[in-house]
């Protein structure tokens, strides 16, 4: 252990020493409570308005809690614990609690202890709401203080500041960011309000919640980089899943009609304001849909979140007022491309004469990129900025887009959509392409276009393939990155303030 205390945690060190020798545990085996600190309030609310019997509601409440501010008033202790429903005021007063044990509250606690608490609910002069504590004991000794919190009032709200002047330290202690910010605490009660509400309208719809390899042998289902790890007992490689989509598609040959799975993907690439290398992904796939039908079970999905968790549609994100409902835009890449960029990619018919397109109105054209590649580039650079309220972008180029169906009538283009809000890219759908014959051409096709090194290249899944030889329905497929909707709906700018350990350099 490289743990050497500091000045202040010796000196609590040496208060858990008095503590033990005075026959008090600080860390003892069992804690007792009747109430959480919403209930006991919740009770006495009730007691006052003479909807409940006081006596059985506000008499012998045993709270427990973080000790998170004291004052010590000489003969009478005022001090607030904070449990996970909120916070609440202790009276502590000497000639009630006995001089030995109020001694031992004085001088042998501090902000951070858990501690233990029984006593009846009254309201102060201030008219706070207060435990008048009869008996109390520590739960654990807490060695490190928390970081400094001051609160200051703002239009009439108490506002939190934490001692953090690192933000990346805040990641790194998540720990003690959740402990000193309640609303940190609630962002992330947010993400799992979204995660459940995602679940029941999937669930509502005739979904099926399925599991699928975290570690597979075929990495595929997006262009992406994968974690290798390695199976001592089968003695092969095998790649952390970088999407759920061939295997979820697989069940559909199997005769499930409707399927969704929620979970995490890895892609070994770069860290930046909206990617994460580990990170929460929704995909579904439903037979006899195609990218219209999925189209509108998007518009819906996100309408039935915002409702269930926000209770409105219409939400803020950078100082943008969005709104989920109603009809949202649905224009071509093309045409997209043509508004913000002013290139009308298909009069530049290959990748050299694309790349000194782009190059003319100062873009990033890389010399290695395919013509698809190219034009997903200008996607990026010049459109998705742009696309602050929902939009969904339709037609990809078919060489970045093995695994859709074409667009009837056009050989260069496939039935492929991403959605945008906030100016980010939200998810990415397709009229699911369920030839095997066409499917084994794209993946050839697609690797020719990859440098023979290139990770990014999607390699041939002869299982899979075999699996669509077995007869796939048509379907439409989405997939949604879960840490990007809890950022639109908590107003976050980036990933890691909706991560809760996301991942660092090691100092």
């Amino acid at each position: 252990m490289d743990w050497q205390p500091n000045a202040l945690e010796e000196k609590r060190l040496g208060k858990i020493a008095t503590l033990r020798s005075e026959g008090l545990d600080p860390y003892p085996p069992r804690a007792e409570r009747t109430h959480t600190v919403a209930d006991a309030v919740d009770a006495f609310l009730k007691a006052e308005t003479g909807e409940e019997d006081p006596a059985q509601d506000v008499k012998g409440v045993i709270i427990c809690g973080r000790i998170v501010s004291t004052r010590d008033m000489g003969k009478t202790v005022f001090a607030h614990i904070e449990d996970g429903t909120g916070k609440i005021q202790l009276f502590l007063r000497r000639d009630e609690i006995g001089e030995d044990s109020h001694r031992q509250f004085q001088k042998l606690t501090d902000l951070g202890d858990f501690i233990q608490a029984e006593g009846r609910l009254f309201r102060t002069r201030m008219g706070e709401i207060s435990v008048r504590v009869s008996s109390w004991r520590i739960l654990s000794k807490a060695i490190s203080p928390l970081p400094i919190v001051k609160e200051q009032i703002v239009d009439g709200e108490i506002v939190r500041y934490s001692a953090f002047a690192d933000v990346e330290e805040r990641y790194r202690k998540r720990y003690a960011d959740l402990a000193v910010n309640p609303a940190v605490r609630e962002l992330f009660r947010t993400r799992a309000q979204i995660i459940s509400a995602l679940r029941s309208f999937f669930d509502d719809n005739d979904f099926l919640e399925v599991e699928t390899p975290v570690m597979q042998p075929i990495y595929g289902g997006a262009a992406a980089r994968p974690f290798t790890t390695y199976h001592n007992q089968l003695k092969q490689d095998l790649f952390m899943r970088i999407s759920f989509e061939l295997y979820l598609k697989r069940l559909l040959v199997g005769g499930y009609e409707r399927v969704y799975e929620i979970g995490r993907d890895f892609r070994n690439e770069g860290v930046d304001a909206t990617h994460n290398p580990e990170f929460t992904q929704l995909e579904f796939y439903a037979a006899y849909w195609d990218f219209h039908d999925v189209m509108d079970f998007t518009e819906r999905m996100l309408v039935y979140v915002a409702e269930r968790v926000l209770g409105t549609t219409s939400i803020t994100y950078r100082e943008h007022q969005i709104e989920l409902s109603g009809s949202w835009l649905r224009i071509t890449l093309r045409d997209a491309i043509k508004k913000f960029a002013e290139i009308d990619y298909m009069e530049y018919p290959t990748a050299q004469m694309l790349s000194g397109a782009i190059r003319e109105i100062g873009g990033d054209a890389s010399p290695d990129a395919s013509w698809g590649q190219l034009i997903d580039n200008l996607l990026g650079e010049y459109v998705e900025p742009n696309l602050m309220q929902p939009t969904i972008v339709m037609n990809y180029p078919r060489d970045i887009s093995p695994l859709a169906k074409g667009v009837p009538g056009d050989p260069l283009h496939v039935e492929r959509f991403e959605y945008f809000i906030g100016g980010m890219e939200m998810g990415n759908a397709f009229t699911e392409l369920n030839d095997p014959i066409e499917q084994r051409k794209r993946f050839e096709e697609m690797q020719r276009l990859y440098r023979a090194d290139d990770e990014q290249a999607h390699p041939i899944d002869e299982d899979y393939i075999r699996a669509m030889l077995y007869g796939m329905p048509p379907n439409g497929g989405f997939g949604t990155g879960v840490d990007r909707l809890v950022m639109l709906f908590t107003n976050q700018t980036t990933v890691r303030e909706v991560l809760l350990f996301p991942h660092l350099r090691q100092r």
